[in-house]
């Protein structure tokens, strides 16, 4: 059954990128890394349900998403570039692999960062950031997703990775065996959410550089 909430704030964290703040449903139970099904309760847009990764923490008392927008797509996540507090949204079933298991890096290619949204903030609420590192794919600077929270939390532990732009102190190309192997130290876990290919390229470097694969966490759905 769909929990039919209301949108407290809504706000722009990159050109195309939002962050939605949302009343949190009763009874709802997630852990950091999960999403859920999420739909706008408007006419004609009932069903049409979307995953969206929850960025907030359970214990908050609202829910939140940062949901990438494609205009051109004419879906969902255009119609949310118009929605504005006191607009409904359907919340349905939560599910995902996703979850922490203990210290390691995190690989995210753009909107794949949500689910280490909400871990790392949990982690850092714990104390235990320890040496946690984040590898960060994306096309330009400016599609950086809450860059400056992460630089602050993780300082050098934070790569980002550019494909389409070359910036001093910056990763140009695409995540490589070589940039993950300058980043392990020990670290027993990898996590992984991105676009297939990248997920795909990823799992192959990881295969190369002997990781087992039962310490590779990424998403099932």
């Amino acid at each position: 059954m769909a929990h039919i909430v209301k949108i407290k704030s809504i706000q722009h964290l990159t050109h195309d990128v939002l962050k939605i703040v949302l009343e949190k449903p009763d009874g709802i139970s997630y852990h950091p890394g999960q999403a859920c099904d999420f739909a706008i309760n408007k006419l004609g847009w009932q069903d049409k349900w979307r995953t969206f990764t929850f960025t907030s923490l359970p214990e908050d008392n609202f829910i939140e998403f940062n949901i990438k927008t494609y205009p051109s797509h004419n879906g969902v996540t255009n119609e949310l570039i118009t929605a504005k507090p006191g607009d409904e949204i359907l919340i349905g079933d939560v599910y995902g692999d996703i979850a922490y298991k203990g210290e390691g890096i995190f690989i995210a290619g753009g909107a794949g960062i949500t689910p280490f949204t909400a871990i790392l903030k949990h982690l850092q609420k714990h104390h235990q950031i320890g040496d946690s590192k984040l590898i960060f794919a994306n096309k330009t600077k400016v599609d950086i997703i809450m860059e400056d929270y992460f630089k602050s939390l993780l300082g050098n532990n934070f790569i980002n990775v550019l494909s389409d732009e070359k910036v001093d102190g910056y990763e140009h190309g695409f995540v490589t065996a070589e940039i993950i192997k300058n980043q392990i130290n020990n670290h027993q876990y990898f996590y992984l959410c991105a676009p297939p290919p990248m997920m795909n390229a990823v799992e192959k470097h990881l295969e190369s550089l002997g990781i087992n694969k039962e310490f590779i966490v990424k998403e099932g759905f």
